[in-house]
């Protein structure tokens, strides 16, 4: 019987009935009744009454859509009365939800089409979601499901476990004796379709459990293998891929759940690769669960006996599986449409897995067995023996790179002859190897082996097949990137003659990769790319020229990127008068862009970057029309869309550019594309703001207002956050070379900055872009100068820093209870990202400190109030046993020290025992930052700090004289010591009681050659011993000179103060009668010997 009034029932049936209508007006028109006269106006009648036709409808189609539509307009969200957006069903009132949910619930219970079921209960599990989700209860819905999982009817069981896989929320908080036992009688269920179901529901279940409630579960684990081997057998690939991707879930929870049995499990899973009356996807689903443990527990594989052996005979085994019914290429060959989707065959499947093994197991582990059977199939008779060995070679040599580049002369005995292999596909492999070794093993492959690779690959580009030739020319682009311009400059001649003839080929993309190579070598030559400048301009103009026929777009926008490039390489002088032609070309094909799929526009957008770049502020006139697409696409919004139905995201992931991502029971799809889009234009607008600098200043505030700071908070895509946060500074150094310094108009732009600036620091979750943030801000201080902070800023500032530090140090302390539980085997696992983490939180830290720095530089003692709220962290982290913590503690004091003068002394000892401390602390940077702070009490202290300097003394000197004092990681602690102890000697002498032999003692701190900060003070203060002839320098004027030379060499003193220290020491030597020239022979290179002799003359 129904509840509702049958006229209602009547119209709501009809409106149901127009919603399927493949009539798009009467739909359309539907839809607008559905949301004005019931949605919005009486959502609980709307709700009973679909619930109603799920229970009544005769026609099955019809109970169906009307599950679909009851969760879909459950689950639509509403404001409140407060203002508050909450989901439609949590917001009834208690009374008409619980009438509802009964009827839904029994509906559940009773419905006899199986795919109705499941409709309805994806509907009971999104509201048992909002139910879970507001701390809400709803007790009968359990019961319901554990009565169901025990029913009679297969269907009935195998929709209860489907449920509890998308809303495990709804049992994590039950007795576990009650849980496991409902999953193991799903695992034992007679029925395979319910033992798949318990196995996704388990495998959701236990994703959201704690690590430590994961063993209580542990023991269900042979039920849920029992599963796979009766399903292999039968010989049915699809229930066996299913069940391959619970575990793949599982195994990404918690691997180690699989110890007891994951030989059983890797000997299975092997055996399911094998088997080639399998679908290549339910194989390739059994190498996912393996590279899976790989990914999370690698130890476990490296210790089992045959993990990794079988791994990579069975992933070079499916790198064969290639060419099928192709053995002379032809097809391959034929192909023009090099982007053709091949991500789901066995081959590449095979070179995937290897990469991962390679990049989480290691060289130590992967290459003895990968290499046992290469050099047997790149010796092969057939062709995909010597392809795979090739593309294995490539997979593998990221991963394994500080091995392999040891053995770098072996491997390449080995690709190197493939290069004139009679297979083109092995060719083709060979480019494909030595492109990626030419990245992987950079810089050692370009500057040891460049003579040897690049006659390897040349001759390939007049290879007779187009893919082949084109493929040596992308690995050119590879080698290129990464080859100082002195190594490419002999073999420019004939490198660029067989590219030139690339140019005349039939294929058009030889042509477009040949201008992408021609392009990055370019780059890489700069000037001495000139001499080619003739003959290649006038062809890509003549390119650019063409009419603006579709097919020929890509291939126009490679000659623009190629030509800009060129410019950028030659410099404005030489083009000359193509600049304005070139210039006259790119406005005219953005003017006759009309597609929105258009390469060019996205190509054009950076080449209008390098012309501003290449022209400077001639490039004014052509801003007009430049900057509206740019600013167009810059200011783009997220492109997101709801997707309520399997179909919709089905259709979703078949389409390139979107990213998927579960929120509150649903699917948001994220359009990615517009955001690289979004990201590519503000970084264009970074370039243009830094080259034109006062002469931008007149899109600043519209940019500013509408982009850069919108774009801090733009979550949907960090690299637009990260490129915004580099935006605004620069920015503001445009209005203020525009305006200057104290202006009205640098004035109000920064004060509608700062505070949004200040917003994010506080608001900021995420670790890495808060460093961003911290940057962006330290730099816009730097930018704005003096007394741009007000005290409320300053307040403000530190309730982000302690928010910040509070979140830092919950971190720590959840690191040191995961190390307190963990294993050997976890702490191996988990160390790479271990170290991520800590690395993250270094960042951080220093960034924040670079903001401390900033606002004590212009502010100076103004900052002490709001800073002393976190006097008690400065002191916890100054006697912290991470060094990480002590350096930024001991920066900070250095900073009171510099900016805040003889106030300073108001924290003295604080400050003194930190310094004091530090310079013997173990950590080289410690010890930096403290000889550094201590020179920067005898600079700025003034009298208050007397004492204290004179007591630091015996501490600096031994600095200086620890172990390897001069090695890479003490030589900037022992050249601050050297310079802070010339500093007390110069600003605070009178403190020093017998400063004679202190003098003489530091003369040999010298010298200083690696700290451009420091040399300064060292060498000003030598000047002044040498002008008073002190008998500490008259007494060793060899050693005076060659410590002055080794500065000298390394180009550490400037201007004026080199200029003095070269005069007194040119002095000391005629006045004592030392002969340099054996000295500089003796002690430094004949380069050397130049750049000091022409400082002494």
């Amino acid at each position: 019987m129904s509840l509702l009034p049958p006229e209602v029932a009547a119209e709501l049936n009809q409106l149901l009935q127009a919603l399927q209508s493949p009539d798009n007006s009467v739909r359309s028109q539907a839809e607008e009744h559905l949301q004005n006269n019931w949605t919005a106006t009486r959502p609980d009648v709307l709700l009973m009454g679909l619930a109603e036709q799920i229970a009544g409808a005769p026609e099955i189609s019809l109970r169906s859509f009307a599950a679909v539509i009851f969760r879909r307009i459950a689950s639509k969200t509403r404001k409140t009365e407060k203002g508050d957006n909450v989901e439609i069903f949590i917001s009834l009132p208690a009374e008409q939800a619980h009438v509802i949910r009964q009827k839904v619930l029994e509906t559940l219970a009773h419905e006899s089409d199986r795919l109705v079921r499941n409709k309805i209960g994806d509907a009971v599990a999104d509201l048992a979601r909002q139910y879970t989700e507001n701390n809400d209860q709803w007790p009968e819905i359990l019961g319901v499901l554990f009565n169901l999982s025990m029913a009679n009817d297969i269907g009935q069981r195998e929709t209860a476990f489907r449920v509890f896989a998308t809303t495990p929320g709804i049992i994590e908080k039950q007795h576990e004796a009650a849980v496991i036992d409902a999953f193991g009688r799903g695992f034992k269920d007679n029925s395979v379709a319910v033992q798949l179901a318990a196995m996704e529901a388990f495998a959701s279940f236990f994703r959201n459990l704690t690590k430590a409630t994961q063993p209580k579960y542990f023991t269900l684990l042979p039920d849920v293998l029992n599963i796979l081997p009766p399903i292999k057998d039968s010989h049915d690939s699809d229930d066996l891929s299913k069940a391959l991707l619970a575990l793949i879930e599982l195994a990404e929870s918690s691997p180690k759940m699989f110890k007891p049995l994951f030989h059983n499990l890797v000997m299975f899973s092997v055996s399911v690769i094998q088997d080639k009356d399998l679908s290549d996807l339910c194989r390739q689903n059994a190498l996912e669960l393996m590279a899976t443990f790989a990914d999370y527990a690698p130890s476990m594989c490296r210790k089992d006996a045959s993990y990794t052996n079988d791994m990579i005979t069975q992933c070079l085994s499916l790198m064969t599986d290639i060419g099928e019914d192709d053995d002379d290429a032809s097809e391959w060959l034929s192909n023009d449409d090099l982007d053709s989707e091949e991500s789901d065959l066995n081959h590449v499947a095979g070179e995937q897995c290897m990469d991962r093994l390679a990049n989480k197991l290691g060289g130590e582990t992967i290459l003895v067995p990968t290499f046992h059977w290469l050099p047997r199939m790149i010796t092969s008779m057939a062709w995909k023996d010597r392809h795979a060995a090739l593309m294995a070679i490539s997979a593998i040599s990221e991963g394994c790179r500080d091995l392999m580049v040891k053995e770098l002369n072996r491997v390449l005995d080995l690709v190197v002859p493939a290069l004139t292999d009679s297979h083109p596909r092995v060719r083709w492999a060979g480019c494909q190897a030595l492109g990626q070794m030419s990245t992987d093993f950079a810089p050692t492959m370009q500057k040891e082996y460049y003579d040897r690779v690049l006659r390897a690959i040349i001759p390939v580009l007049d290879s007779p097949e187009g893919r082949v030739k084109a493929h040596a020319a992308a690995a050119l682009v590879n080698f290129c990137e990464e080859a100082e311009k002195t190594i490419l400059e002999p073999y420019l001649d004939d490198l660029l003659s067989h590219l030139f003839q690339l140019l005349q080929n039939d294929k058009r993309y030889v042509q477009e990769q040949a201008l992408s190579t021609i392009a990055t070598i370019a780059d890489a030559a700069e000037a001495a790319f000139s001499k080619y400048y003739d003959t290649l301009m006038p062809l890509l103009v003549n390119v650019l020229q063409r009419e603006n026929e579709k097919e020929f777009r890509l291939l126009r926008a490679k000659a623009m990127e190629c030509a800009t490039l060129i410019a950028l390489a030659v410099g404005k002088e030489r083009l000359g008068a193509d600049t304005m032609t070139l210039v006259g070309l790119l406005g005219n094909i953005q003017s006759n862009i009309t597609d929105p799929d258009d390469p060019q526009a996205q190509y054009l957008m950076h080449c209008w970057g390098r012309m501003c770049r290449v022209m400077g502020v001639d490039f004014l006139n052509f801003l007009p029309s430049v900057m509206p697409p740019l600013v167009e696409l810059a200011s783009a919004k997220a492109d997101i869309q709801l997707l309520d139905t399997d179909d919709e995201i089905e259709q979703i992931q078949q389409e390139d550019g979107w990213e998927l991502v579960p929120l509150k029971g649903k699917m948001i799809g994220i359009r990615t594309s517009t955001m690289d889009d979004k990201h590519m234009a503000i970084e264009l607008l970074v370039v243009y703001a830094q080259t034109l600098e006062k002469y931008f200043a007149p899109w600043v505030v519209e940019i500013m207002a509408k982009i850069a700071l919108p774009g801090l908070a733009f979550f949907f895509h960090d690299p637009v956050r990260f490129i915004s946060a580099k935006l605004v500074p620069q920015l503001l150094n445009s209005y203020k070379k525009a305006y200057g310094p104290g202006s009205n108009e640098l004035r109000e732009l920064w004060a509608g900055t700062v505070d949004k600036l200040l917003e994010v620091l506080t608001a900021e979750p995420a670790i890495d872009a808060l460093a961003e943030m911290y940057q962006c801000f330290y730099e816009s201080v730097e930018v704005i100068g003096k007394g741009c902070l007000a005290s409320n800023h300053m307040e403000k500032f530190i309730d982000g820093v302690s928010s910040a530090i509070e979140d830092y140090k919950d971190r720590i302390n959840q690191r040191e209870q995961d190390r307190a539980g963990a294993t050997a085997e976890d702490a191996e696992d988990e160390a790479e990202d271990l170290l991520l983490a800590i690395e993250d939180d270094q960042t951080l830290l220093s960034d924040m400190n670079k903001a401390f720095h900033s606002i004590f530089k212009n502010h100076g003692a103004e900052f002490l109030q709001p800073w002393e709220r976190l006097l008690g962290t400065y002191e916890s982290f100054l006697t912290s046993q991470d060094p990480t913590q002590r350096q930024w503690g001991l920066c900070i004091m250095d900073d009171v020290l510099e900016y805040c003068g003889p106030e300073s002394v108001r924290y003295a000892q604080l400050i003194s025992t930190s310094l004091l401390e530090g310079c013997k602390d173990p950590s080289a940077a410690i010890r930096q930052a403290a000889a550094y702070g201590i020179g920067v009490a005898a600079h700025h202290g003034g009298a208050p700090w007397s004492q204290f300097l004179a007591s630091s003394l015996p501490y600096l000197f031994q600095v200086t004289q620890v172990p390897d004092a001069r090695g890479e990681e003490a030589v900037y602690a022992t050249e601050n010591a050297c310079a802070a102890i010339a500093k007390i000697l110069h600003f605070n002498k009178q403190s020093v009681e017998d400063p004679q032999p202190v003098i003489s003692q530091w003369v040999n701190t010298l010298p200083v050659t690696n700290d451009e900060e420091a040399a300064p003070y060292a060498y000003g203060y030598l000047v002044e011993l040498i002008e008073q002839q002190h008998p500490a320098v008259a007494g060793q004027v060899d050693k005076i000179f060659v410590y002055v030379g080794k500065t000298l060499e390394t180009e550490m003193l400037h201007g004026q103060l080199a200029v003095r220290v070269a005069s007194a020491v040119r002095s000391l030597l005629v006045s004592t009668g030392v002969d340099p020239t054996p000295l500089l022979q003796q002690n430094f290179s004949d380069a050397s010997q130049e750049i000091i002799r022409r400082h002494f003359t």
